[in-house]
């Protein structure tokens, strides 16, 4: 046999024989262009009194947002609306929950971006039991178990990124000295339904999507080579991954050449992520999101390639035999890059990651205020859940020297 052969017979190998694995609750899911004419009547079937939770001007700005106040009221449904600017912090989910106490909400709709559906939930889940946020929050105060009940949550995405409508925790931000970024997670927090409609990233503006595109590709590598991987997720991991690169063109004048297939490739990373776990890219990224006004999707999209070589040259010092080089290498042909062997293909792999870099021209860490004396609160933030997945144990030495390439 070849060495070709032989490298390829390895890449294939865990075709054999499928492990046990487990898969979690998943929304009840609406796909395809054109969906979002559905929503109204979905939500009166859950209640007739809604709370609509936006960001900023994501949503409200378009006519989607006359369309549907038109629809709801054909249907039937009164509502509110309020809006959560950025990532949401525990104040402004305590806020709403405090001020919409009394007002009978049956159901929580979430529409935009990853901020608004993460604000959803947490809203959706403390509504009914008027607790703070901090009660629950995970690694900040007593950390109580929530007993809900949530009311119904409806997710409506209008990036293609973040995956937070199929995912069952909301991610909460305190900016600054002192900060973090910390997830409120139960089962009850799971969207009832997620509504995916391709037509609602028109409206997107393209540094927004460029940015969510690339978060929803790290999820998916992540999952790919997470330690909780399974042959379930690993087969929703290559279609997303494919679906991704027949949709996606970094730094192209159009990135964007199909939004339904980017569409796809997002919620799939949802529901990957949820599945299997992340891994050391999101591990750094929690931190610096919390000390530094980056969002997520400049963190991943930045630190995506270096952490990667990362892992790839830790695997091939430490643990040579690791499935994950062969899933690396993998990805690589799934992007149309060489991969006749599996060091080639994992080669491969970084460089087409250090291109994408390149020419989206990704902003460097130093851009949002970082600097080198702010590595070690950085690294020792790092140690969170998404780290736990990842292919292996990285040194503070090895995370140090991620970081301070893209400072």
């Amino acid at each position: 046999m070849s060495s070709t052969e032989s490298e390829s017979s390895k890449m294939g190998a865990g075709l054999a024989g499928i492990a046990s694995f487990g898969v979690a609750a998943l929304p009840r899911i609406i796909f395809g262009a054109g969906s979002f004419d559905q929503l109204a009547a979905e939500l009166a079937k859950l209640g007739t009194r809604v709370l609509i939770v936006t960001g900023g001007q994501s949503f409200t700005g378009t006519e989607r947002w006359a369309q549907l106040q038109g629809q709801l009221k054909t249907a039937g449904v009164a509502w509110v609306q309020v809006s959560v600017a950025g990532e949401p912090s525990p104040e402004q989910v305590d806020e709403v929950v405090s001020h919409y106490g009394d007002y009978g909400i049956d159901v929580v709709l979430g529409i935009g971006g990853g901020s608004a559906l993460d604000a959803a939930k947490a809203i959706a889940g403390l509504l009914p039991v008027q607790h703070s946020v901090m009660e629950y929050l995970e690694g900040v105060g007593p950390e109580l178990p929530y007993q809900g009940p949530a009311l119904p949550l409806v997710a409506v995405p209008t990036t293609a990124g973040t995956g937070s409508e199929m995912t069952k925790n909301a991610v909460l931000t305190r900016h600054g000295i002192g900060g973090f970024k910390k997830s409120f997670r139960d089962e009850k927090l799971l969207p009832r339904m997620a509504l995916v409609d391709p037509d609602l990233l028109h409206s997107c503006p393209p540094q927004v999507l460029m940015a969510n595109a690339m978060d929803a590709f790290t999820q998916l590598l992540e999952s790919y080579v997470s330690t909780r991987a399974s042959a379930f997720t690993d087969a929703l991991t290559q279609s997303g991954i494919q679906a991704f690169a027949a949709s996606f063109e970094p730094g192209a004048a159009t990135p964007v050449k199909d939004y339904s297939q980017l569409a796809y490739a997002a919620m799939l990373s949802g529901i990957c992520l949820a599945q299997a776990g992340l891994g050391s890219v999101h591990g750094m990224a929690s931190p610096l999101g919390a000390y530094f006004p980056i969002p997520h999707g400049v963190a991943c999209g930045t630190l995506l390639a270096m952490a990667t070589a990362m892992n790839i040259a830790a695997l091939r010092e430490r643990e040579p035999q690791s499935p994950a080089l062969a899933k690396y290498a993998q990805v690589a042909g799934w992007l149309g890059a060489e991969e006749n062997s599996i060091e080639a293909g994992c080669d491969a792999l970084v460089g087409l990651l250090d291109s994408w870099i390149e020419e989206s021209e990704l902003p460097r860490l130093s851009a949002f205020g970082m600097t080198e004396a702010d590595l070690p609160r950085v690294i020792a933030g790092s140690g969170g859940n998404s780290m736990k997945t990842n292919p292996l144990v990285l040194s503070d030495n090895e995370i140090h020297q991620v970081l301070l390439a893209r400072l």
